[in-house]
């Protein structure tokens, strides 16, 4: 399409200020001739079906429990809260609109999301039903609104909802499983007739809490002919240029085409505003309305976005103003001009599916700005599971400790919901790139016309609005169900015939034709699964007989039974996209989500939904960790205290395991562990609690995840330690680098025997160092199991990267004693910045034997970060810092109000 620079303007500084003293003309010289918004947002009325629960003055976003039940993370109120989700709810809004002053306008009523199953009604006419949360919804209301408004949003019960659904489709012969959830996940049936988030009715991980509310803003939209919804701009490079294919997709009202000008701002990138006139003549369809145009910026003006750990997050603001017309020429005072700003960076992913280096199958890795880039991180879940009360604290929160923990990819997991803009415009500025699947996970899916209609509309409004975003590094169109499909997980082997052509309909006739919409040249295509064989699954028309096959595509992994602190369990995939070990969140967590009343043990097993229970937990623990007795006084608090031990070693070994076969013929590259982020307290795979502290995998991941780190894995055939030495940077420093390998005894403080060597470190990629027989390294004195290893990476005497080796489980440690633990409160400082104080403390832990794996917790309803967790302390003397945020200085804070554990602490 045609775009020219505003004419009789030159380059330089003078026209960068005109040019701003242009868009200070177009934004306010006639304010009357905008779009205006008014926000339903407050003196809502929540009651229920028969009118004996009502709660006034409510605002939005809103759920029946976070109005009625909000302590339902508390003690056992998933079960006795559940009520709330089998009534229906009624919404209902008084308000008074000028009628007269708006006359002649359009008025659109928006509902950005509704949760979930719904019927609206104005002034008791009915404008719609509603059945999807992930839609928004808009109504023409112009003709209905008066000067004193009534609206009314009627919500029916989801799992009433869901469980009509299903007895239709039992009775036509088409059911669609799984029915239920296993019995251990407290759950409700049938989550997968409804188009909300799936995980409300419950997960492994997660409490069954069907949310039903109002949970984005419902909003009055005035205006006369169109307004600018969503713009996608797929960026490409050639030799001298970047480019911007720039998609404004508008929203219109009536139906007559009409004419629009574009104004496309971007002060840092070019030196004057860009006009799109082309459809200032040539009508834009109101069917499908566009605006779709080329905007070339030259290399030189563009610094490259790069992800976490290999350069900066350069983001450049666009601003674009839409004037819409009918007719010949736009009135003055019309409502017809729309603004929408976004911020894009300038970048290139691929996906590189190329035949793998052992000659079997394909690779299956992600190039960024032309670089081959190992991915490392963690699946999200929602930030929490009431959607109304996902905030963009917890958030912030969640997603700057990934980036401090140094990962560079999310996989947003298909059972949630499709985060806000506020999680991907962070995602950008921190370089987290995002796997996102589309919301559908671990299940069959119905295809009705009306059902399949709705998921179309959720794709487009959900691509088109984070398409643009320089994270979003792919999409993938669901969770696992392609495996569940091959490998009858739900029973549907019976019929495969049908939930095969069923798959392929939901999927590649509805869900990928419509992410083709925004298709980029710089982002791979979709995947249709996760796990899935990549572009192999073509062949076999997205059914694979083996989806999980470690030649192709990504791999999601799950051992039990097995020993996971030994990397031989562990497949060599190409990609390992899910993959973990569950722990308990932290005493104290528990103590705040529990009543006093409450038993400890019985709340644990109650929020414990696998179905193989504790026992993998406890078999771990009991393998390496000297785990008390059930009728010890200190079971309980020791169970946890380990669990979080053992997670930590068996998702380190893991993810040590594929960094270090990146350069192998395996070539693995990429490692997202499950998972990262809490919904309530109780057994997760997390490495981050529900109140937002870390656990003691969050604090070893910023070790295992480091852009530089050593590498010590078991090899039993050999008897031997692999040492590998990882390196992300694209550009290091190899001189004076030396590994120093401390032999230490459980008895005795310091190393006593040391061996030194040279070595060098490989720009993005793995050093294969050595391999060391145990036998020469544990000898004379030194045992299997008086004994323990050290490996620190050097440069000069400065440690860059240390892991330890330990080679007897540490229960039948020998030597290892009470260490005689000493901690004190050494200093405090506040720092005030605005309402907040930041808290910095350090703790000072002294000792005379060895401590293993020193635990710090804070017994104070604060969230808060060490300088390190979960650590061994070999040294006499060793400092902890201390930091969370509170509304005042804590000075009067006491050693009592910290919790320091050590496994000397339970030793027999």
């Amino acid at each position: 399409m045609h775009s020219q620079f505003l004419s009789g303007l030159s380059g330089g500084a003078p026209s960068r200020l005109l040019a701003g003293l242009l868009f200070s003309f177009f934004l306010g010289s006639v304010q009357g001739d905008a779009v205006e918004v008014i926000e339903l947002g407050s003196n809502w009325i929540i009651t229920n079906q028969n009118g004996t629960l009502k709660i006034p003055n409510q605002t939005l976003p809103s759920g029946i429990y976070s109005a009625f039940g909000p302590e339902v993370l508390d003690s056992f109120n998933d079960i006795y809260l559940r009520w709330l989700s089998y009534d229906n709810w009624t919404y209902s809004n008084s308000f008074q609109f000028d009628v007269d002053h708006y006359k002649g306008g359009h008025v659109n009523l928006t509902f950005h999301g509704i949760d979930t199953v719904a019927e609206i009604r104005l002034n008791h006419e009915l404008l719609g039903r509603t059945d999807n949360m992930f839609v928004r919804y808009s109504f023409d209301v112009t003709s209905l609104l008066q000067s004193e408004n009534v609206l009314e949003v009627e919500i029916q019960s989801p799992v009433a909802a869901a469980r009509l659904r299903a007895q239709v489709l039992d009775y036509l012969g088409k059911s669609v499983p799984p029915d239920c959830p296993p019995k251990d996940y407290n759950g409700e049936c049938h989550m997968n007739m409804l188009r909300k988030m799936q995980a409300s009715f419950s997960w492994d991980w997660g409490p069954a809490a069907p949310s039903v509310g109002i949970w984005k803003p419902v909003e009055l939209e005035i205006y006369e002919v169109a307004v600018i919804r969503d713009v996608d701009v797929d960026i490409t490079r050639n030799r001298t240029h970047w480019n911007m294919h720039i998609r404004c997709y508008l929203d219109a009202v009536g139906k007559k085409d009409f004419y629009g000008r574009l104004i496309l701002y971007t002060v840092e990138l070019l030196d004057l505003p860009v006009i799109v006139d082309a459809y200032a003549t040539k009508s834009i369809s109101h069917l499908a309305p566009v605006i779709e145009f080329d905007q070339a910026v030259p290399i030189e003006k563009v610094e490259t976005w790069w992800p976490n750990g290999y350069g900066e997050q350069k983001l450049y603001p666009l601003h674009f103003t839409l004037k819409a017309w009918r007719g010949d020429s736009p009135e003055l005072r019309a409502k017809t001009k729309s603004h929408k700003s976004l911020r894009v960076g300038f970048r290139t992913v691929e996906l590189v599916e190329r035949p793998a280096p052992d000659g079997l199958g394909n690779t299956f890795l992600f190039k960024v700005n032309g670089v081959e880039m190992f991915m490392k991180g963690s699946n999200y879940i929602p930030s929490h599971i009431l959607p109304e009360q996902q905030t963009e604290d917890q958030i912030s929160h969640i997603l700057h400790s990934a980036k401090e923990a140094n990962m560079n990819m999310l996989r947003v997991w298909g059972g949630g919901v499709y985060e806000s803009d506020y999680f991907y415009e962070l995602a950008d500025k921190l370089g987290l790139f995002i796997w996102q699947d589309m919301m559908f996970a671990c299940a069959m899916y119905p295809v009705g016309d009306e059902f399949l209609a709705s998921v179309r509309e959720e794709v487009r409004q959900n691509a088109k609005r984070l398409s643009h975003h320089p994270s979003v590094a792919i999409f993938v169109t669901n969770n696992e169900n392609e495996a569940a499909l091959v490998q009858n997980w739900y029973g549907t082997a019976y019929d495969q015939g049908r939930f095969s052509s069923e798959y392929r309909e939901l999927y590649l006739a509805n869900v990928i034709h419509e992410l083709k919409l925004i298709s980029h040249n710089s982002r791979p295509d979709p995947l249709v699964s996760s796990p899935s064989n990549g572009k192999a699954s073509e062949q076999d028309n997205y059914i694979s007989a083996n989806p999980q096959d470690n030649h192709y595509g990504d791999v999601h992994f799950y051992d039990y039974l097995k020993d996971a602190w030994d990397p031989a369990i562990f497949p060599r995939p190409r990609f390992s996209s899910e993959y973990g070990f569950q722990s308990f969140p932290g005493a104290y967590a528990w103590q705040r989500s529990k009543n006093d009343d409450d038993d400890l043990l019985t709340l644990l097993h109650h929020r414990q939904h696998h179905p193989l229970g504790n026992t993998p937990v406890i078999a771990l623990v009991e393998r390496h960790l000297p785990l008390p007795l059930p009728e010890d006084e200190n079971y309980v608090n020791g169970l946890i205290y380990l669990s979080q031990i053992a997670q930590a070693m068996a998702t380190k070994v893991e993810t040590e395991l594929y960094r270090s076969l990146r350069d192998t013929p395996h070539n693995t590259m990429g490692a997202l562990y499950w998972q990262l982020n809490d919904v309530w307290v109780a057994p997760s795979w997390s490495g981050i609690d529900f109140y937002g502290n870390w656990k003691i995998l969050h604090y070893w991941a910023r070790d295992f995840l480091a852009p530089i780190s050593i590498v010590a894995l078991y090899d039993k055939p050999t008897d031997s330690l692999n040492i590998s030495l990882i390196c992300d940077q694209l550009k290091v420093d190899t001189q004076g680098l030396n590994v120093v390998a401390n032999v230490h005894l459980w008895s005795q403080l310091l190393p006593h025997s040391f061996t030194t060597w040279p070595v060098t470190l490989r720009p993005n990629g793995v050093q294969y160092d050595k391999i060391i027989p145990i036998n020469d390294i544990l000898k004379g004195e030194y045992n299997r199991r008086n004994a323990f290893l050290e490996l620190q990476l050097r440069r000069d005497q400065d440690v860059i990267s240390k892991t330890y080796y330990f080679p007897s489980s540490l229960r039948s440690a020998i030597g290892m004693e009470d260490p005689e633990l000493e901690y004190e409160i050494a200093s405090r400082y506040c720092l005030t910045t605005g309402d907040v104080v930041r808290n910095s403390i350090s703790i000072s832990i002294k000792i005379k034997r060895p401590a293993a794996f020193v635990y710090l917790e804070l017994l104070k309803p604060y969230r808060y970060t060490l300088s390190e967790n979960g650590f061994m302390q070999t040294a006499p003397m060793h400092v902890v810092y201390l930091t969370f945020d509170a509304s005042s200085c804590a000075r009067l804070l006491r050693k009592s109000d910290l919790r320091v554990l050590t496994v000397n602490d339970f030793m027999p």
